[in-house]
Formats: C-alpha cells, structure tokens, sequence
C-alpha cells in the first residue's frame, strides 16, 4: 500500500501533471493541498476516469485540499462514489475558519482494516511579527487538539499534507540563514513536536534518509537547480501504521517538469 501528498500550488494548470503523476506511481492514496478551486469547478471527472475516488473542500484562488483513493485498492462495498468515504469531515472541528485546509475521512481497503485519513494544509504564516504568525499558531494549537481526539478514535490514522514547517535543521538548505524565519521558528517546531508527542511518526525520518532531502524549493533564484530547499511536506503516522510502513521517499521528478508545483510529492509504503 502506498499513501502520498502532494502540494499541487493550482490543481488547475497543474491537472495534467496530478493525472500524469498517478498514471506513473499508481498510489493507493494521493492527498493533495491548494487545489485552489471552489467545489463546483472540481475536476472530479477527469480524476474519476484516471481511476480514482475523490472527496475535496475548496474556495476560490486559496487553499483547498483533497484525498483521492484508488478505486481498485477500494474494498468491494466501497466502490461506489457515494460510500467511498466515510465520517467525512472538513476543517477542524470547534475552530471558526473560513479557509479551507483540512479535509478527513475513512477509507477501508481491499485485504485492510480501515485508515483514517487527513489532508491538510497548514497556513503559511507569513512572518513570525504577522497577524498571519498568530493564526498559524492557534491553528496548530486547535490540531492537535483535536487530532488528540481522532487518535483515540482512529488507532490507524495518517496526517498528510503541506505542514508549513521544516521540523529541524537537517530539513532547511541554509539553517543560518533561515535561523528565526517563518517555517523553521522554535515555534512552529515546537507545535510539530507536540503532534509527535501525541504519538504520531514522521514516516520520512524512520528510515536513513540522503542528506539534503527537501520536498520545496522557492520559483525564485534558480533554488531546485541549486537545491535550495526544505523539507515541510510531511507523512505522520500512528503507532499501528508506523509499524507497518517500510519506506518513505520524496519523488522529486515532477519538480523538474514544465511549469512545475514548488512542491514534490512525499509516499510512504506500507506492509498490509
């Protein structure tokens, strides 16, 4: 079973390549963030003929996130469009946001016990001086609270997504220059220790990972030739999952196609 994220920056000039991506990786579980479109103009048609199931939450020109499924790796009584996704839920329950970044739902396998799976899209947060800082900050605070919750429900639970944050040094091209910076401030690292605290795995860092392996690099500067990047695209895992994963890579081919996503996609593999 392969499970992945994917930071498409505009699933509407990045389609072609998210349909091009599936055909050639084939996972059973693709999350994918800033689709940037509201629910009515979805591709869901497109995506459905590439074989694939797909719950989403939008809004126009921002955010937006969705968790497409493998219709073959569906078992048989969730087939159908209609009961593929179960205990769906949007954004985080208890916490007012207009901005559409999270969407949850459970998904049960062929020859698997079901999964709890979570998109997200955690705020940017600008600058640490910012109103921006402030709501990314209670954003993660109202997480994990209640990912705390979920954990006691869903003992198979994944946390995919753009998290916004390069957990440690080893995870930023140039720690000295980012050092305080948005993305990497004691913080945001402190908020992503918390979420481990809770019992979760950063699936990437349980294997021997390259050095200098990032899933971002900025437009801006020539930083993917120069790989000047970071590593804030992340798979965390609960206890059950965790030991069943076998590996963890960053597919880091599609950054290199035309009119890229900043973005590569992050799999995780795992035993059933």
């Amino acid at each position: 079973m392969r499970l992945a994220t994917w930071n498409v920056n505009s699933l509407k000039v990045r389609l072609p390549h998210l349909l091009d991506w599936l055909g050639r990786q084939q996972p059973d579980v693709l999350c994918v963030q800033e689709t940037k479109l509201e629910d009515e103009k979805f591709p869901r048609s497109e995506i459905e003929s590439a074989g694939y199931q797909v719950v989403f939450s939008g809004q126009k020109t921002y955010n937006g996130v969705a968790i497409l499924v493998r219709k073959s790796a569906l078992a048989l009584l969730h087939s159908d469009p209609e009961t593929a996704f179960l205990k769906v839920s949007k954004n985080i329950p208890n916490f007012t946001d207009e901005q559409q970044r999270i969407v949850a739902a459970t998904v049960t396998f062929k020859e698997s016990p079901p999964i709890r799976i979570i998109s997200a899209y955690f705020p940017n947060g600008q600058d640490p001086a910012s109103d921006k800082f402030v709501y990314k900050l209670n954003w993660l605070d109202a997480l994990g609270t209640w990912l705390s919750t979920e954990l006691n429900s869903y003992p198979r639970l994944a946390l995919l997504g753009d998290f916004n944050i390069a957990p440690e040094d080893q995870d930023v091209h140039d720690p000295k220059v980012w050092e305080g910076q948005n993305l990497v401030s004691p913080q945001e690292r402190e908020a992503f220790q918390k979420l481990l605290e809770l019992g979760l795995s950063d699936s990437y860092r349980l294997f021997e990972q390259a050095p200098k392996s990032y899933s971002w690099w900025d437009y801006r500067m020539m930083a993917f030739r120069r790989n000047a990047g970071l590593r804030i695209d992340h798979i965390l895992l609960s206890k059950e999952l965790k030991e069943k994963c076998i590996a963890s890579t960053i597919d880091k081919t599609p950054r290199g196609w035309e009119q890229p996503s900043d973005h590569a996609p992050v799999i995780a593999e795992f035993i059933r």
